[in-house]
C-alpha cells in the first residue's frame, strides 16, 4: 500500500501475524499499564502524604516514579487501541509528540537515577554534612535540570520530522512513535538524524551510567573504611534499591541498543519484545524495588492502611 509524501498520518503496527490475538494479548499489557499505574502513583502519594519521607532521597524517587508514570501513559494508550481496537492511524504531529516524549522522557529517567547515585554518595561519604548539602533548593535545581537536559536535548532531532516529506510506506513498526521508526520513511537527508542520537547516547546514557559506576566505586571504598560490620552492612542496605533499579533500567537499554544495532537478523517479534520490556519493565519494577527492599517506604504503606481501616 502507497502513501503520498503529503500523507498526515502513519499506521502503527502490533505483532504482525498474531492479529487475531491482539485481545488475548492486549490482557497483559493492560495489567502491566494498571499496575505501573497503581506502583508509581501510590509512591507518590506516599511521599507527598508521609512527613518522614520529605527527604532528598525521596524526593528524587518521587522524581523517578513521576517519570515512569509519564512514560507510560505517553505509551499505552496506542498500544493498546493497536491491541483492542485496531486503531493504528496516528496523525504525523501526534507521533512526533509521542516520540518527543518518548525519548526526552528515557533521558530524564537517566539523569534521576544519576541524581539518586549522588544523593546516596554524599549521605554515605558525608553523613554529617548531609542535610546542609543536599538542601531543598539544591533538590529543586537539581530536578529543573534533569528535566531541562532530558526534553532540551531531543528537540534538534524532533523538530526536522515535522517538515520532512514522507513516501512510499507509512507502516511503523512499533505501536507507538518512535524516531529511528519514523526516519527510515523519510524521503530526505537524514544524516543528521541518524548521527545526532548517537551522540546523545554517548554523552548521556553512556556518560551517566560511568558517573554512576564510579560513585558506587567512591562509596564501597568508604563503606569499607567504616570499623563495624553492622554499620557497613546499613550502609549498603540503603543503596541497594537505587542499584536495582539502575540495573534494570541500564541491562534494558543496552539489551534494546544491542538488538536494534546487531539484531538484523534476529526475528521483528523480539525487537517488538525488547522494546516493551525496556518501556514497562523499569515502571514496574521500580516501585516494587523499593516497597521490598526500603522499610520506610514498607512503614508508610502500613500507614496509610492503618489510617483507611480506622476512617472506614
Amino acid at each position: 500500500m502507497l502513501y503520498n509524501s503529503s500523507s498526515s498520518f502513519f499506521l502503527l503496527t502490533g505483532f504482525p501475524g498474531l492479529e487475531a490475538a491482539h485481545h488475548w494479548i492486549s490482557m497483559p499489557f493492560f495489567i502491566v499499564n494498571i499496575s505501573v499505574l497503581l506502583g508509581n502513583g501510590t509512591l507518590l502519594l506516599l511521599i507527598k502524604e508521609d512527613h518522614n519521607l520529605h527527604e532528598p532521597m525521596y524526593y528524587f524517587l518521587a522524581m523517578l516514579a513521576a517519570t515512569d508514570l509519564g512514560l507510560t501513559l505517553t505509551t499505552m494508550p496506542t498500544v493498546l487501541g493497536v491491541l483492542w481496537l485496531n486503531r493504528r492511524e496516528i496523525g504525523n504531529v501526534a507521533c512526533f509528540s509521542q516520540a518527543y516524549l518518548i525519548h526526552s522522557l528515557s533521558l530524564v529517567e537517566s539523569g534521576v537515577l544519576l541524581a539518586m547515585a549522588y544523593d546516596r554518595f554524599i549521605a554515605i561519604r558525608n553523613p554529617l554534612r548531609y542535610t546542609s548539602i543536599l538542601t531543598n533548593t539544591l533538590v529543586v535545581k537539581i530536578g529543573l535540570g534533569v528535566l531541562m537536559r532530558g526534553f532540551a536535548s531531543v528537540v534538534p532531532p524532533i523538530l526536522p520530522l515535522y517538515f520532512f516529506p514522507y513516501c512510499h510506506s507509512h507502516v511503523l513498526s512499533h505501536a507507538f512513535c518512535l524516531h529511528q521508526d519514523v526516519i527510515k520513511l523519510a524521503c530526505a537527508d537524514t544524516t543528521f538524524n541518524r548521527l545526532y542520537p548517537v551522540v546523545v547516547v554517548a554523552l548521556i546514557f553512556v556518560l551517566d551510567s560511568l558517573i554512576i559506576l564510579i560513585s558506587y566505586v567512591l562509596i564501597l571504598k568508604s563503606v569499607l573504611s567504616i570499623a563495624s560490620r553492622e554499620e557497613r552492612a546499613k550502609a549498603l542496605n540503603t543503596c541497594v534499591s537505587h542499584i536495582c533499579c539502575v540495573l534494570v533500567f541500564y541491562v534494558t537499554a543496552i539489551g534494546l541498543s544491542l538488538i536494534h544495532r546487531f539484531g538484523k537478523e534476529v526475528p521483528h517479534i523480539v525487537h517488538l519484545i525488547m522494546s516493551y520490556v525496556y518501556f514497562l519493565f523499569p515502571p514496574l519494577m521500580n516501585p516494587i524495588i523499593y516497597s521490598v527492599k526500603t522499610k520506610q517506604i514498607q512503614s508508610a504503606i502500613l500507614h496509610l492502611f492503618t489510617i483507611q481501616r480506622v476512617e472506614a
